[in-house]
Parts: structure tokens; C-alpha cells; sequence
């Protein structure tokens, strides 16, 4: 219903045409290879890729247009994630549309589009504390599994693991893992 009513929104402004859209990052991506729209708008949260994905996909296979993100998630991390993944623009859902074709038009141009107040949120927090080994550990520690099954899927020995989940867990002020998976959830860094 939401991409329905955004479609709808953005199909009324003379300047834009919807050439596509899709249901899922897979089919986000297969959609974008396809048309070559200039502007791509994707959501953080899809079924299958998430848009973020979507977004690293879409530069390493050498899609020209641009990327925007819209999501209902301001979060520090994910607006970081986004602008690492190549992404122009990055907006919540709850703007205005007529702010959102304006986006669309700034980054059309060439500029960048940030919804102020989280880039402001994203100075103020900064970077994750993690390193990119702790941050996939702890990612994986989201469904709570034994450190046996932890240090399997991830091929690292059960100390490796006890080790990154430890610095992870001090690191985000933690009092045990599931409360530090819930700290970089909330700040968007996993």
C-alpha cells in the first residue's frame, strides 16, 4: 500500500514518470537493470535484499542513476550505511511527497539529500565503536544461538567468538549480548 500511495504521489507531479516497481530487492535490482531510471527510490526494509543491499548491488553491477533511501528507521547507522553504499538521498517516509519529489529532483541534479535533523542525529553519535569482525559476530547473535553454533556458522573458534562478543558488549555499554544487539539495532549499525 505504502510504494502504491508513493507511486500515486509522485505519478501527479509533472516532472517525473514511475517507470517501475518492485515488490522485493531482488526484483529491485532486476527492475533497475531493466528500465535504467535516473532515479531509483528504495525503501531499508524490503522482503528478500534489503535496500541496502540493494543499493551496494546496484553500484558494483554499474547501474547509472542515482539511489535514494526512504525509510520509517532514522537511524544514525543506517543513514552512515546508506551513504556508504552510494546512495544521493536519504529521507523518512514521514515527509512531506512534495519534499520527497523535490529530493528526487535535487539528486537528479546531482546533489545530495539528507533529512536534516538525522543528519544532525548522525554528527552527534558518530561512528560505530565496532570493528567489522565484532559487528558480524554480533549481527549473528541476534537469534541468540550458543557460542558452539555462533563459532560454526561464522568458522571461528568458540574463544574468537567469546572474544569479539565480549569487546562488542564493552565497547556499547552493554550488560550482556542480547542488550548490546538491542544498543546497535536502535542506533543502526547492524
Amino acid at each position: 500500500m505504502v510504494r502504491q500511495a508513493l507511486v500515486a504521489l509522485l505519478e501527479m507531479e509533472d516532472d517525473i514518470t514511475v517507470v517501475a516497481q518492485a515488490a522485493s530487492g531482488d526484483e529491485a535490482v532486476a527492475m533497475a537493470h531493466r528500465y535504467q531510471p535516473d532515479v531509483a527510490l528504495l525503501d531499508i526494509e524490503m522482503p528478500g535484499s534489503d535496500g541496502l543491499e540493494v543499493a551496494r548491488r546496484l553500484g558494483k553491477e554499474g547501474f547509472a542513476g542515482k539511489i535514494v533511501i526512504v525509510t520509517t528507521f532514522g537511524r544514525p547507522g543506517y543513514l552512515a550505511a546508506a551513504m556508504a553504499a552510494g546512495a544521493s538521498g536519504f529521507l523518512l517516509k514521514d515527509a512531506p511527497a512534495a519534499e520527497l519529489a523535490k529530493a528526487i529532483r535535487r539528486v537528479h541534479a546531482g546533489e545530495r539529500v539528507v533529512d536534516p535533523a538525522l543528519a544532525a542525529a548522525a554528527l552527534a553519535e558518530g561512528a560505530s565503536p565496532l570493528t567489522p569482525r565484532e559487528t558480524e559476530v554480533l549481527a549473528a547473535a541476534r537469534g541468540h544461538a550458543a557460542i558452539s553454533d555462533l563459532a560454526a556458522s561464522l568458522h571461528l573458534s568458540q574463544g574468537t567468538v567469546r572474544n569479539h562478543l565480549s569487546a562488542a558488549i564493552q565497547k556499547l555499554g552493554a550488560r550482556n549480548r542480547a542488550e548490546a544487539v538491542q544498543i546497535a539495532e536502535r542506533k543502526g549499525w547492524l
